[in-house]
Protein backbone atom coordinates (compact mmCIF):
# COMPACT_ATOMS: atom_id res chain seq x y z
CA UNK A 1 0.00 0.00 0.00
CA UNK A 2 1.28 3.46 -0.93
CA UNK A 3 0.06 6.98 -0.14
CA UNK A 4 0.83 10.06 -2.23
CA UNK A 5 -0.23 13.64 -1.50
CA UNK A 6 -2.19 15.24 -4.34
CA UNK A 7 -3.37 18.59 -3.03
CA UNK A 8 -3.51 20.61 0.17
CA UNK A 9 -5.51 23.81 0.64
CA UNK A 10 -3.83 27.03 1.71
CA UNK A 11 -5.77 27.16 4.99
CA UNK A 12 -4.64 23.63 5.81
CA UNK A 13 -8.16 22.25 6.30
CA UNK A 14 -8.56 20.29 3.05
CA UNK A 15 -6.43 17.45 1.79
CA UNK A 16 -6.46 15.08 -1.18
CA UNK A 17 -4.26 12.02 -1.44
CA UNK A 18 -3.87 8.90 -3.56
CA UNK A 19 -4.11 5.51 -1.88
CA UNK A 20 -2.75 2.71 -4.11
CA UNK A 21 -2.32 -1.06 -3.86
CA UNK A 22 -5.29 -1.25 -1.50
CA UNK A 23 -8.77 -2.79 -1.54
CA UNK A 24 -12.22 -1.15 -1.52
CA UNK A 25 -12.90 -2.62 1.93
CA UNK A 26 -9.74 -1.05 3.37
CA UNK A 27 -10.49 2.32 1.76
CA UNK A 28 -14.04 2.34 3.10
CA UNK A 29 -12.86 1.27 6.57
CA UNK A 30 -10.40 4.17 6.61
CA UNK A 31 -13.16 6.57 5.53
CA UNK A 32 -15.48 5.39 8.30
CA UNK A 33 -12.75 5.57 10.93
CA UNK A 34 -11.97 9.16 9.95
CA UNK A 35 -15.59 10.17 10.42
CA UNK A 36 -16.53 8.04 13.43
CA UNK A 37 -13.48 7.01 15.43
CA UNK A 38 -11.07 9.97 15.50
CA UNK A 39 -11.57 11.71 18.89
CA UNK A 40 -12.04 15.46 19.33
CA UNK A 41 -13.16 17.85 22.05
CA UNK A 42 -16.71 19.22 22.14
CA UNK A 43 -18.89 20.86 24.76
CA UNK A 44 -21.00 18.20 26.46
CA UNK A 45 -22.37 19.46 29.80
CA UNK A 46 -23.76 23.01 29.89
CA UNK A 47 -24.62 24.69 33.21
CA UNK A 48 -26.77 27.70 32.34
CA UNK A 49 -26.81 30.22 35.16
CA UNK A 50 -28.75 32.91 33.32
CA UNK A 51 -30.56 33.02 29.98
CA UNK A 52 -33.38 35.39 29.08
CA UNK A 53 -32.60 35.39 25.35
CA UNK A 54 -35.03 34.23 22.67
CA UNK A 55 -33.42 30.77 22.68
CA UNK A 56 -34.55 28.03 25.04
CA UNK A 57 -31.80 26.58 27.23
CA UNK A 58 -31.86 23.33 25.23
CA UNK A 59 -31.39 25.13 21.91
CA UNK A 60 -28.57 27.26 23.29
CA UNK A 61 -26.82 24.17 24.67
CA UNK A 62 -27.24 22.36 21.34
CA UNK A 63 -25.65 25.23 19.45
CA UNK A 64 -22.71 25.34 21.81
CA UNK A 65 -22.13 21.61 21.46
CA UNK A 66 -21.82 21.93 17.68
CA UNK A 67 -19.11 24.63 17.82
CA UNK A 68 -15.81 23.00 16.73
CA UNK A 69 -13.05 23.30 19.33
CA UNK A 70 -9.32 23.06 18.73
CA UNK A 71 -8.19 19.73 20.14
CA UNK A 72 -4.93 18.60 21.72
CA UNK A 73 -5.00 14.80 21.75
CA UNK A 74 -1.66 14.63 23.59
CA UNK A 75 -3.11 16.44 26.63
CA UNK A 76 -6.63 15.02 26.95
CA UNK A 77 -8.04 11.49 27.24
CA UNK A 78 -11.46 10.00 26.79
CA UNK A 79 -13.09 9.71 30.22
CA UNK A 80 -13.28 5.95 29.88
CA UNK A 81 -9.47 5.80 29.57
CA UNK A 82 -8.61 8.45 32.17
CA UNK A 83 -6.92 7.79 35.49
CA UNK A 84 -9.81 9.55 37.25
CA UNK A 85 -12.10 6.71 36.10
CA UNK A 86 -14.59 9.11 34.55
CA UNK A 87 -15.04 11.42 37.54
CA UNK A 88 -13.60 14.37 35.64
CA UNK A 89 -10.16 15.93 35.88
CA UNK A 90 -7.77 18.21 34.00
CA UNK A 91 -6.74 15.32 31.76
CA UNK A 92 -10.20 14.48 30.43
CA UNK A 93 -12.21 17.70 30.52
CA UNK A 94 -11.83 21.46 30.12
CA UNK A 95 -14.10 24.22 31.40
CA UNK A 96 -15.30 27.08 29.19
CA UNK A 97 -17.34 30.08 30.27
CA UNK A 98 -19.61 32.48 28.43
CA UNK A 99 -21.01 35.70 29.85
CA UNK A 100 -22.57 38.35 27.63
CA UNK A 101 -25.17 41.13 27.71
CA UNK A 102 -27.19 42.79 24.95
CA UNK A 103 -27.72 44.45 22.68
CA UNK A 104 -25.62 42.62 20.10
CA UNK A 105 -24.78 39.28 18.60
CA UNK A 106 -22.88 36.92 20.87
CA UNK A 107 -20.12 35.17 18.93
CA UNK A 108 -17.84 32.25 19.70
CA UNK A 109 -15.01 34.68 20.43
CA UNK A 110 -16.81 35.53 23.70
CA UNK A 111 -16.21 32.00 25.00
CA UNK A 112 -13.35 31.88 27.49
CA UNK A 113 -11.42 28.67 28.10
CA UNK A 114 -9.38 27.60 31.10
CA UNK A 115 -6.90 26.11 28.60
CA UNK A 116 -5.61 28.65 26.03
CA UNK A 117 -4.99 25.80 23.54
CA UNK A 118 -8.68 24.83 23.58
CA UNK A 119 -10.90 27.42 21.91
CA UNK A 120 -13.54 27.74 19.18
CA UNK A 121 -12.06 27.14 15.74
CA UNK A 122 -14.16 29.88 14.13
CA UNK A 123 -14.32 32.92 16.39
CA UNK A 124 -17.00 34.64 14.29
CA UNK A 125 -19.55 31.84 14.72
CA UNK A 126 -22.83 33.51 15.89
CA UNK A 127 -24.44 31.95 18.94
CA UNK A 128 -27.40 34.17 19.86
CA UNK A 129 -28.68 37.68 19.28
CA UNK A 130 -29.34 39.58 22.50
CA UNK A 131 -31.60 42.59 22.82
CA UNK A 132 -31.35 45.32 25.44
CA UNK A 133 -31.58 43.98 29.00
CA UNK A 134 -31.03 40.40 27.80
CA UNK A 135 -28.05 38.37 28.98
CA UNK A 136 -26.62 34.86 29.17
CA UNK A 137 -24.17 33.30 31.58
CA UNK A 138 -23.04 29.68 31.53
CA UNK A 139 -20.26 27.22 32.20
CA UNK A 140 -19.57 24.47 29.69
CA UNK A 141 -17.54 21.30 30.10
CA UNK A 142 -15.80 19.99 26.99
CA UNK A 143 -14.79 16.32 26.84
CA UNK A 144 -13.22 13.94 24.36
CA UNK A 145 -15.60 11.90 22.22
CA UNK A 146 -15.98 10.35 18.77
CA UNK A 147 -18.42 10.70 15.90
CA UNK A 148 -19.73 7.24 16.75
CA UNK A 149 -21.16 8.75 19.96
CA UNK A 150 -22.44 12.01 18.41
CA UNK A 151 -21.73 13.91 15.21
CA UNK A 152 -20.48 16.94 17.17
CA UNK A 153 -17.28 14.96 17.85
CA UNK A 154 -16.69 14.08 14.21
CA UNK A 155 -13.47 15.82 13.03
CA UNK A 156 -14.51 16.31 9.43
CA UNK A 157 -15.84 14.76 6.26
CA UNK A 158 -14.06 12.20 4.09
CA UNK A 159 -14.94 10.52 0.83
CA UNK A 160 -13.09 8.70 -1.95
CA UNK A 161 -13.42 7.79 -5.59
CA UNK A 162 -11.73 5.11 -7.64
CA UNK A 163 -8.76 6.38 -9.63
CA UNK A 164 -10.01 7.13 -13.15
CA UNK A 165 -8.12 6.11 -16.29
CA UNK A 166 -9.18 8.49 -19.05
CA UNK A 167 -8.67 7.58 -22.70
CA UNK A 168 -9.19 10.29 -25.34
CA UNK A 169 -9.53 9.93 -29.11
CA UNK A 170 -9.71 13.42 -30.62
CA UNK A 171 -9.40 11.93 -34.08
CA UNK A 172 -12.69 10.08 -33.81
CA UNK A 173 -15.21 10.87 -36.53
CA UNK A 174 -17.75 11.62 -33.81
CA UNK A 175 -15.59 14.27 -32.13
CA UNK A 176 -17.10 17.25 -33.98
CA UNK A 177 -20.57 15.82 -33.45
CA UNK A 178 -20.36 15.49 -29.65
CA UNK A 179 -17.72 18.00 -28.53
CA UNK A 180 -20.34 20.56 -27.51
CA UNK A 181 -21.76 18.02 -25.03
CA UNK A 182 -18.55 18.14 -22.96
CA UNK A 183 -17.71 20.82 -20.35
CA UNK A 184 -15.90 23.73 -22.06
CA UNK A 185 -13.22 23.88 -19.32
CA UNK A 186 -11.67 20.55 -20.41
CA UNK A 187 -10.62 21.91 -23.82
CA UNK A 188 -7.21 23.32 -24.69
CA UNK A 189 -6.77 24.82 -28.17
CA UNK A 190 -9.87 23.03 -29.37
CA UNK A 191 -8.76 19.62 -28.15
CA UNK A 192 -9.72 17.72 -25.00
CA UNK A 193 -6.91 17.84 -22.43
CA UNK A 194 -7.25 14.99 -19.92
CA UNK A 195 -5.08 16.92 -17.45
CA UNK A 196 -7.93 19.43 -17.20
CA UNK A 197 -10.40 16.70 -16.20
CA UNK A 198 -9.20 16.93 -12.62
CA UNK A 199 -12.30 16.94 -10.43
CA UNK A 200 -14.98 14.31 -9.71
CA UNK A 201 -17.59 16.68 -11.12
CA UNK A 202 -15.81 17.00 -14.47
CA UNK A 203 -15.22 13.24 -14.66
CA UNK A 204 -18.92 12.58 -14.06
CA UNK A 205 -19.84 15.16 -16.72
CA UNK A 206 -17.59 13.48 -19.29
CA UNK A 207 -18.37 9.85 -18.54
CA UNK A 208 -20.87 8.19 -20.84
CA UNK A 209 -21.19 11.02 -23.38
CA UNK A 210 -19.39 9.10 -26.12
CA UNK A 211 -16.99 6.27 -25.32
CA UNK A 212 -15.51 6.49 -28.80
CA UNK A 213 -14.25 10.01 -28.03
CA UNK A 214 -13.64 9.85 -24.29
CA UNK A 215 -13.78 6.71 -22.17
CA UNK A 216 -13.43 6.56 -18.39
CA UNK A 217 -12.32 3.35 -16.70
CA UNK A 218 -11.62 2.86 -12.99
CA UNK A 219 -8.86 1.13 -11.07
CA UNK A 220 -10.34 -0.74 -8.10
CA UNK A 221 -6.96 -0.89 -6.33
CA UNK A 222 -6.30 2.86 -6.34
CA UNK A 223 -8.38 5.50 -4.58
CA UNK A 224 -8.43 9.29 -4.48
CA UNK A 225 -9.31 10.46 -0.98
CA UNK A 226 -10.73 13.88 -0.19
CA UNK A 227 -10.72 15.06 3.42
CA UNK A 228 -12.18 18.27 4.83
CA UNK A 229 -11.41 19.01 8.48
CA UNK A 230 -13.81 21.07 10.61
CA UNK A 231 -10.68 22.57 12.22
CA UNK A 232 -10.52 20.57 15.45
CA UNK A 233 -7.49 18.69 14.10
CA UNK A 234 -5.32 19.05 11.01
CA UNK A 235 -6.00 16.65 8.13
CA UNK A 236 -2.63 14.99 8.80
CA UNK A 237 -3.58 14.35 12.43
CA UNK A 238 -6.95 12.96 11.39
CA UNK A 239 -5.54 10.47 8.87
CA UNK A 240 -2.69 9.40 11.17
CA UNK A 241 -5.06 8.88 14.11
CA UNK A 242 -7.50 6.90 11.95
CA UNK A 243 -4.73 4.58 10.69
CA UNK A 244 -3.37 4.08 14.23
CA UNK A 245 -6.89 3.26 15.43
CA UNK A 246 -7.28 0.68 12.67
CA UNK A 247 -3.91 -0.92 13.44
CA UNK A 248 -4.63 -1.04 17.17
CA UNK A 249 -8.05 -2.57 16.57
CA UNK A 250 -6.58 -5.27 14.32
CA UNK A 251 -3.81 -6.02 16.83
CA UNK A 252 -6.34 -6.27 19.65
CA UNK A 253 -8.53 -8.60 17.59
CA UNK A 254 -5.56 -10.81 16.74
CA UNK A 255 -4.56 -10.99 20.40
CA UNK A 256 -8.06 -12.01 21.49
CA UNK A 257 -8.32 -14.52 18.65
CA UNK A 258 -5.22 -16.30 19.95
CA UNK A 259 -6.86 -16.66 23.34
CA UNK A 260 -9.82 -18.59 21.93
Amino acid sequence: MEVRLLEKSKDGKKLSFMLTKATPSYANTLRRLIINRVPTLAMEDIEIKSNNSVLYDEVLAHRLGLIPLTTDLSSYNHKSNCNCKGEGCAQCEVKLTLKASGPGIVKASSIKSQDPKIKPVYSETPIVSLQKDQDIELVATAVIGTGKEHSKWSPGHAWFTYKPNIKINDKSKKFEEVKDLYPPQIFNNGKIDKNLINTPELIDACEGVCDEVLKVEYDDTSFIFHLESWGNLSPNEIVTTAINTLNNTVDDFAKKAKEL
